[in-house]
């Protein structure tokens, strides 16, 4: 295997050390698939991606993700930090819009400012898919909580807008704070669901503001828990958009997700109904932390 370049950047971040860690390989067109899954479990992120093309002049670039056990079709901060990297550190001159072609889908991204002007990248991920709704009890058991700790006003239920995941709302901080996840009934359930990735939420930001807190929990990727997951914010904004959840058919609010995990990461969500479908973006900052070569 011939040197290669990497970087690593902080997605959902803003500040270094926060948000959700990835490593980008620019330059991955000869690997093959056994080579990718062995670099991801060597760098041990939630996530790697690998560019298998460059084509600067259509702004389309293919991607694979990896986790340290297995290839996904599509991930949140993978694909905002990819984008940072081809925007940044490939492209000559820098474009505002560019498209990452994944298994699930053609990914749009997208390049904007917050009102503070930093910079922040969007990007609109594909219609949501609602699956059955599950037991609560039985996710209150995997997650170690009473049932009573769960909202019993809004159903747990799988989504998917390229991954699945388990939506589970939880009443308070309290409860959120308190999920300790019991493997063995972690992995009982998953043998029978459509989604393997539990993401809970609840309303409001840990320091009270107006928005929800979230944490995400998927062993079966070979995460236990994952510090910010574009994938499942975006899932859950078309959860909270279908219930109802802040009363009505759009939403645009902050999201935060890792501070359990002394990683602490904001995730921005868009999302509105329109007829039968619903339309979602996700959101946040890259902050550049290293780069080199892997031999």
């Amino acid at each position: 295997m011939r040197n290669l370049r990497y970087y690593f950047v902080d997605v959902f971040a803003e500040k270094p050390y926060s948000g959700n860690q990835l490593a980008v390989f620019p330059d991955a067109g000869s690997l093959s698939s056994e080579e990718m899954q062995a670099i991801a479990r060597e760098v041990n992120f939630s996530e790697t991606t690998f560019i298998l093309n460059q084509d600067h002049q259509a702004s389309r670039y293919r991607v694979r993700i990896f986790t340290p056990q297995y290839e996904v079709p599509f991930a949140g901060h993978p694909t905002l930090g990819t984008a940072y990297i081809i925007r940044n550190r490939l492209q000559t001159v820098p474009t505002d819009s560019l498209t990452l072609v994944y298994e699930a889908g053609d990914i749009p991204v997208s390049v904007g400012t917050t009102p503070e002007h930093k910079e922040i990248y969007w990007m609109k991920q594909l219609e949501p898919e609602f699956r059955e709704v599950l037991p609560a009890d039985s996710l209150a058991d995997v997650l170690g909580l009473a049932p009573s700790d769960l909202n019993a006003a809004f159903p747990v239920q799988q989504v998917s807008t390229g991954l699945a995941h388990i939506i589970v709302p939880v009443k308070n901080h309290k409860a959120l704070a308190a999920i300790k996840v019991s493997k063995e009934k972690y992995f009982s359930l998953i043998e029978k669901t459509w989604a393997k990735n539990i993401q809970v939420f609840c309303p409001g930001t840990h320091d009270g503001q107006d928005g929800i807190s979230t944490r995400m929990f998927t062993d079966y990727l070979g995460i236990p828990e994952d510090p910010a997951t574009g994938s499942g914010n975006g899932c859950l904004a078309g959860y909270l958009v279908k219930h109802r959840f802040f009363g009505g058919a759009s939403v645009e609010l902050r999201s935060e997700q890792g501070y359990e995990m002394g990683r602490p990461s904001v995730l921005f969500l868009k999302a509105a109904q329109a007829g039968e479908s619903i339309k979602i973006e996700v959101g946040g900052g890259v902050v550049p932390v290293a780069e080199g070569l892997f031999y």
